[in-house]
C-alpha cells in the first residue's frame, strides 16, 4: 500500500533530518517508489540533492571547527565532528581511486580518509600519526560510498599522544578499520581545561 504524497514528504524531510547521508536510490525503495518521485518530492519540499547537502554541512563543519587541516587537506568531506570525541567523513570512489585491473579501491585512499579524519577530530593546531594499526576488511569498488566514523579513545589517552579509532563502512559492511596514534602540542590534561 502507498503511502499518500503529503504524508511521504512528510517522512521523507524526517528521514533526511535523522540521516542526511541517504541517496534517493536508498530512498526509493524505502518508499517503495521511483527515484524521479523521489527527486520530485525533494524538489516539491525544498530539499537539496545529496551532494548540496553534504557540501553545505562539510564546508560549515570545516570551517568552524577543524584546527589541525585546512579544508583542501582532508580526505572525503567531513560532515559531523565534535573535536577531541568524534567525527564522520564521506568518500565517494569513483574510477579515478581504484586498480583498472580489478575495479577494487586502491587503498591508500581508505587510510588517507581515515588518517586525515584522525588528525581532524583533534582539538589542536598541530597533530602528527605517530603509528597507526590498520585492516583492510573487504574490497571497495567504484561508486560505493565510504563513511568514515572516529572516535577519540580518551581512556588510552595521556600527555601528548591522543588514540583515535577509525571505522569505515559501506552500507551496513565495515571495510576498513584503524588504530592511529597521535601526536599533539597540547598537554591532555590543559585541553580539558580549556
Amino acid at each position: 500500500m502507498r503511502v499518500p504524497k503529503r504524508e511521504r514528504q512528510r517522512q521523507l524531510a524526517a528521514s533526511l533530518e535523522q540521516n542526511p547521508f541517504m541517496t534517493d536510490e536508498e530512498l526509493s525503495k524505502q518508499f517503495n517508489v521511483s527515484v524521479q518521485t523521489i527527486r520530485l518530492d525533494r524538489l516539491e519540499c525544498g530539499i537539496p540533492e545529496l551532494r548540496e547537502r553534504l557540501k553545505t554541512v562539510a564546508s560549515r563543519t570545516i570551517e568552524a571547527e577543524v584546527k589541525s587541516l585546512q579544508s583542501d587537506e582532508v580526505i572525503g568531506e567531513i560532515v559531523d565532528i565534535e573535536l577531541d570525541k568524534r567525527a564522520i567523513s564521506i568518500f565517494d570512489v569513483t574510477e579515478d581511486h581504484v586498480f583498472q585491473r580489478n575495479g577494487i579501491a586502491r587503498g591508500h585512499h581508505l587510510f588517507a580518509q581515515a588518517n586525515s579524519l584522525a588528525v581532524a577530530v583533534l582539538d589542536d593546531e598541530l597533530a602528527l600519526t605517530v603509528t597507526s594499526t590498520i585492516n583492510f576488511l573487504k574490497p571497495v569498488k567504484a561508486g560505493d560510498r565510504v563513511i568514515a566514523r572516529a572516535i577519540v579513545d580518551k581512556g588510552r589517552s595521556s600527555g601528548k599522544r591522543m588514540f583515535v579509532e577509525v571505522m569505515s563502512t559501506v552500507g551496513d559492511e565495515t571495510v576498513f578499520t584503524g588504530e592511529f596514534q597521535m601526536y599533539h602540542t597540547t598537554e591532555l590534561g590543559r585541553r580539558d581545561t580549556k
